[in-house]
C-alpha cells in the first residue's frame, strides 16, 4: 500500500473531477463509504471490502448485477437427496491473476486457512453447516478435519452437517480462494498492489489510503469486463460524495445524504435509485460493562424513548422503515414477531419509559450519563444527535456523542471495553433470518454486544437441526422474540438502497442484498 502525502492525495480528487469524458468512459468511479479495512476476503468484516473483493474475487458460485447466482469457479454442481454432499465441478480454464492454474486442491487448502483459528475470519460462522467447521475455528478439531475433500483436481465435495443452501453462502468473501503462495511470501502485505494475486474480473492496481482503490481488467479471466478500469473512492462523508458526484468525479454513490425525498426527486430525477434492502439499523448496549449489564429495565427505557416515525420521516428521510426488530421485513419465509412496543402509541411509549427509567434507579436528581458512539459519517452523526435529544428530552438522560474512524470504531466495538451504545446493525449476506440472529449467538465474533443466553443459543441450534423449513422458520422467530425481549439492541430502522447512478452506466439494477459487481456494468460516451 503506497503512503501519499495530504497534497498528492488532494491532486488524485482534483484530476478525478475533472477528467474528461474519453477517460470516464474508460474507468468506473465509485463511491465505496469508507477506507476498506482490508483486501483479505478472510478477514473481511464490512461492505466496503466486500463490495472491492467481489471485483477481485470470485468464489466457486457467484451472483450477476440482479442478485441471481450463477456459475463462477465451479462450471456447475450437484446435491445428494439429503441435501448433506454437494459437490462442484472447477472450470478447467481457471486460472489466477498472475497466469497460473487454479485447481481443487488449491480451493481447498485456501477454505482450510478461512476456518483456521489464526486466520480469525469474522464470518466463517456463516459456513458452519460444514462438517466439523465450527470445531476447526475454535482450535478443537485440525483444519484436515473440515467436511471439504479434493478427490481429483476439478472436483470439490463439502460434507454438511445440516441441511444448508450451500450454493448461496460459496458467495461470501469468506469462501473466495486466497493465493497462499502469496501470503506465504508477503505475510501480512500479501494485500498489497504488485503482492496481491487474485482471480476474479479485476486485478488490484493501485490503492490510495484513505483515497481510492483502483482496479484494472485481469488478463486470464475468462470473460473480458466491459470496463477496463474501476476505481473505489472513500467517500464517508455523504454530502461531500454528493459534491463530487455533481462536479463528474463518481458515476455510483455509495449512499445519498438526508434530504428530502421530494427534492432529491425533483433535482435527479432516474438519476436517484432508491429501493427495498435486506438491512437493518440498531444501536447496541454493551451488555458486560456498566450501565446496561444485569439492567433490562434502563434498556428498554432508552428503546421506548426514541420516536422512530420522526427519525425515518424527518432524519434519514429516504424510504426507510420504522423498526422494533432486527429481521426486516422480506426476508424469505420470516414472519416477524410483534413486540410489545410497536403496539402502543408513542405517547405511551414515552409514559412506559418514564416508569423503567425511574425504576432502574435513575432522574432528574440523578440523571444517566453516556456515551453514544459511532463511525464518522454525516447521516450517522444526524441520527446520534436526533436520537441523543429525544433521550435528553423524555428521560432527561445526558448524552455524550463520540464519533471515531471506521476502523478505529470497529475495534473499539469489538473489544467492549470502553463502548456504553455504539452504532450497530447488519445487511444480509444471505437472504436468510439467521443470517440476522446469528451474530448474537454467544459465541460468535461479530457479537459486539456481549449477548448471552444459552436459551437464545439453544433456539439456533435447533432451528439449524429442524426436520422441515416450517419448523425452522418457526424456531427462528422464537429467537427473535427472545432476543428482542432481553432488549440487548435498539433497533431504529430497516434500510432501503440509495444510490446516485449517472446515465451512462448501463447494467445497475435493484436487488434486495444491493449487491452490484463491476462486470455487470458497463459505460457509454458521457452525453
Amino acid at each position: 500500500m503506497r503512503i501519499v502525502t495530504r497534497a498528492v492525495a488532494l491532486g488524485v480528487l482534483l484530476t478525478g473531477l475533472h477528467c474528461s469524458g474519453a477517460a470516464l468512459a474508460q474507468t468506473l468511479d465509485r463511491g465505496n463509504g469508507p477506507e476498506p479495512s482490508t483486501l483479505d476476503p478472510h478477514r473481511c468484516p464490512e461492505v466496503a471490502c466486500a463490495n472491492i473483493l467481489r471485483d477481485l474475487f470470485e468464489g466457486l458460485v457467484a451472483e450477476d448485477g440482479a442478485g441471481e447466482l450463477v456459475p463462477g469457479l465451479a462450471e456447475r454442481w450437484s446435491v445428494s437427496d439429503d441435501g448433506r454432499t454437494w459437490t462442484f465441478h472447477l472450470r478447467p480454464d481457471a486460472r489466477w491473476s498472475n497466469g497460473e492454474a487454479l485447481d481443487a486442491p488449491q480451493v481447498l487448502a485456501s477454505l482450510r486457512r478461512a476456518f483456521s483459528p489464526a486466520t480469525a475470519a469474522p464470518f466463517a460462522g456463516h459456513l458452519d453447516a460444514i462438517d466439523n467447521a465450527a470445531a476447526v475455528q475454535r482450535g478443537l478439531a485440525p483444519p484436515e478435519r473440515l467436511g471439504v475433500a479434493a478427490p481429483d483436481a476439478a472436483t470439490l465435495v463439502f460434507s454438511l452437517g445440516r441441511s444448508a443452501d450451500l450454493p448461496r453462502l460459496l458467495t461470501l468473501p469468506v469462501a473466495y480462494p486466497v493465493y497462499l503462495p502469496g501470503l506465504a511470501e508477503h505475510g501480512a502485505r500479501h494485500t498489497r498492489p504488485g503482492n496481491l494475486v487474485s482471480n476474479g474480473a479485476y486485478r488490484l492496481a493501485d490503492w490510495l489510503p484513505q483515497a481510492q482503490v483502483t482496479l484494472a481488467r485481469n488478463p486470464h479471466y475468462r470473460e473480458q469486463a466491459p470496463i477496463p478500469r474501476v476505481r473505489f473512492h472513500v467517500t464517508e462523508d455523504a454530502a461531500s460524495e454528493l459534491r463530487r458526484f455533481e462536479a463528474g468525479g463518481l458515476h455510483i454513490t455509495e449512499t445519498v445524504p438526508p434530504q428530502p425525498l421530494a427534492h432529491l426527486r425533483a433535482r435527479f430525477g432516474d438519476q436517484l435509485r432508491i429501493s427495498p434492502y435486506l438491512g437493518s439499523f440498531w444501536l447496541g448496549f454493551n451488555l458486560e460493562r456498566p450501565p446496561f449489564k444485569d439492567e433490562p429495565a434502563l434498556r428498554e427505557a432508552l428503546s421506548l424513548a426514541v420516536d422512530r416515525d420522526i427519525l425515518t420521516r424527518h432524519v434519514t428521510g429516504l424510504g426507510e422503515q420504522p423498526a422494533f426488530g432486527v429481521v426486516p421485513p422480506g426476508v424469505a419465509g420470516h414472519e416477524p414477531p410483534l413486540p410489545p412496543a410497536a403496539t402502543l402509541t408513542q405517547a405511551g411509549r414515552e409514559a412506559r419509559a418514564r416508569e423503567l427509567y425511574a425504576r432502574a434507579g435513575y432522574s432528574k436528581d440523578r440523571p444517566l450519563q453516556v456515551e453514544l458512539r459511532y463511525n464518522t459519517s454525516t447521516p450517522h452523526r444526524r441520527l446520534a444527535l436526533a436520537v441523543a435529544a429525544m433521550w435528553r428530552e423524555v428521560l432527561g438522560a445526558r448524552v455524550t456523542l463520540r464519533n471515531e474512524e471506521w476502523k478505529v470504531f470497529v475495534g473499539t466495538r469489538r473489544q467492549k471495553v470502553i463502548t456504553q451504545v455504539f452504532r450497530g446493525g447488519w445487511i444480509a449476506d444471505i437472504d436468510d433470518a439467521r443470517n440476522f440472529l446469528g451474530i448474537f449467538r454467544s459465541d460468535d465474533a461479530s457479537n459486539w454486544t456481549g449477548y448471552a443466553d444459552p436459551g437464545f443459543d439453544a433456539l439456533l441450534d435447533a432451528a439449524d437441526a429442524a426436520p422441515t423449513l416450517a419448523r425452522r422458520q418457526a424456531l427462528l422467530r422464537d429467537a427473535e422474540a427472545r432476543l428482542l425481549e432481553a432488549h440487548a439492541v435498539l433497533p431504529l430502522y430497516h434500510y432501503t438502497s440509495k444510490h446516485l447512478v449517472r446515465p451512462e452506466v448501463k447494467g445497475f439494477q435493484a436487488n434486495p442484498l444491493d449487491r452490484h459487481p463491476s462486470r455487470f456494468l458497463s459505460l457509454e460516451p458521457a452525453p
